[in-house]
């Protein structure tokens, strides 16, 4: 009776048990690659210039009088910063206008006695030519008293100063710097693959617009326009030096600064996959594609570019082949599984990027 009622169990069990593992069999989610063209954000190490930044130097030789602006501040054009000693060149001035003078009256005489033909017109021309000379030397020793008073050329900001008030300074001596900072300059090195895509994609009279991320990490509040591109390559790096402009109304950016700048590059006709289809093994990429036969098969992937949420591919998969998208810790090299297939723009739509 016990023997009975066992068998009777284990019959009535065993069809139960295959029933639920046909149920709990998991459905994986699978999609394809897809090749279309879409635009990727490079980045660039750059240094940030001053549209100009120039020495302030000594004209002439003499001790330091006055100091009229501070470090750092703002000056306007034509506003006095320097002031070297002047007696010595108020003195040359005096005395190079009263040489003037006399040669004015000089002439003055000659020409009364060469109208009346009581000189020869050569004594004219040599009175003219002592008041010339005179004139000149008057209008240099001008220039020399000019020199002593420093002021600035543009708008600006105040470097750090060299000298101090009473030091002798030597003509040609730095003072200081002066920077321009309405406008930046901002340098950076394209490689010559991404310069032809750049100039291969670029409209005619057309600007590329960037994006400056600063030093603490955070993009700075305006975009740039790539204005310039030097004439060579680097031979050693094979890179080539654009130089990108910001306006800087803030005075946020300073000379000297450093940072990154993002550029849209475009991508034509790339492999595109999204990146939770991936794994990683000792630094390699690899997914597992679905053959003809739904059997997974690891493949090993090499990236050309990197999206938000999107890969471009470079080797390693063909364009339409199935991927796991789902589950990838789940799955067994060879095995066999079931899945349910979603098309590849439908799984960029539901990513955060949209590739254009």
């Amino acid at each position: 009776m016990i023997i009975t009622c066992t068998i009777v169990f284990q019959n009535s069990c065993t069809p139960s048990k295959g029933k639920e593992h046909k149920e709990n069999k998991t459905k994986f989610l699978v999609s394809s690659t897809v090749k279309m063209d879409t635009t990727i954000t490079e980045e660039y190490v750059c240094q940030i210039n001053s549209i100009r930044h120039i020495e302030l130097r000594a004209q002439e030789k003499g001790y330091l009088e006055h100091i009229y602006v501070d470090e750092g501040k703002f000056v306007r054009k034509g506003q006095l910063l320097f002031k070297i000693m002047p007696r010595i060149y108020e003195a040359e001035l005096q005395k190079a206008r009263a040489e003037a003078d006399f040669a004015n009256i000089e002439y003055q005489n000659t020409k009364s006695l060469a109208d009346r033909k009581i000189v020869a017109t050569n004594e004219l021309a040599m009175a003219k030519a002592r008041l010339d000379k005179a004139n000149a030397e008057m209008a240099l020793a001008q220039v020399h008293l000019d020199f002593t008073e420093i002021r600035a050329p543009f708008d600006g900001i105040i470097d750090r100063f060299h000298v101090r008030e009473g030091s002798l300074v030597e003509e040609g001596e730095l003072l200081t710097h002066l920077s321009d900072n309405s406008k930046m300059w901002v340098y950076y090195n394209v490689p010559e693959a991404e310069y032809l895509d750049f100039q291969s994609n670029l409209e005619k009279d057309s600007l590329m617009e960037v994006k400056l991320l600063m030093a603490n990490n955070k993009m700075f509040g305006y975009s740039g326009v790539v204005e310039t591109i030097e004439a060579d390559f680097n031979n050693e790096t094979g890179n080539i030096p654009f130089r990108a402009t910001f306006p800087n109304p803030e005075g946020l950016l300073r000379h000297g600064e450093t940072g990154n700048i993002r550029m849209a590059v475009p991508l034509q006709n790339a492999l595109i996959i999204p990146q939770k289809a991936t794994f990683e093994i000792l630094d390699k990429k690899y997914v597992f594609v679905v053959d003809k036969d739904n059997r997974i098969k690891t493949r090993e992937i090499t990236i050309i570019a990197e999206m938000e949420d999107l890969y471009a591919i470079g080797y390693g998969l063909e364009e339409k082949e199935k991927i796991l998208l789902e589950g990838l810790r789940k799955v067994k090299e060879n095995e066999e599984i079931t899945f349910d297939y979603k098309k590849p723009e439908a799984v960029i739509a539901s990513l955060k990027l949209y590739a254009e």
